[in-house]
């Protein structure tokens, strides 16, 4: 959301205040004087890789479990096979960390269906050779 005010665009952000910061706040119908403020929002991922790791899981799982009247089968398949197509041909050492993050999510994962694609996942996707 935009909001003017002389002329100048301002952005609009969500905010907590801890206990601490409220102390000393006084509001007089003009004036709020805060000294520190602290975000709201924080990430949950520990890297940039692990929370493009574990959207492109979300993504691909999504695609994996759509049926005909959600998403054309032809095009799901493209996707599929263009992502394990570029995943196939990453680095030796990126796709160890790939396959190291998707062994992290499969051994949290409670979800027994998506557990059990996250298994297939590295040779589903061109990580490892077929085990047979």
């Amino acid at each position: 959301m935009r909001l003017r005010r002389r002329g100048a665009a301002l952005v609009h952000f969500l905010w907590c205040l801890t206990d601490r910061e409220v102390s000393g706040v006084w509001w007089d119908g003009r004036t709020l004087l805060l000294i520190f403020w602290e975000p709201f929002v924080t990430s949950s991922y520990p890297s940039l890789t692990r929370a493009l790791t574990e959207t492109l899981v979300d993504v691909l799982w999504f695609i994996e479990g759509c049926e005909d009247e959600q998403m054309d089968p032809d095009d799901a398949v493209k996707v599929l096979e263009g992502v394990a197509h570029v995943v196939s041909t990453l680095p030796t050492d990126q796709q160890r960390e790939l396959i190291e993050l998707v062994g992290e999510m499969t051994a949290s994962e409670t979800n027994l269906a998506r557990r059990e694609f996250l298994e297939g996942f590295p040779e589903g996707f061109g990580l490892i050779d077929d085990a047979s």
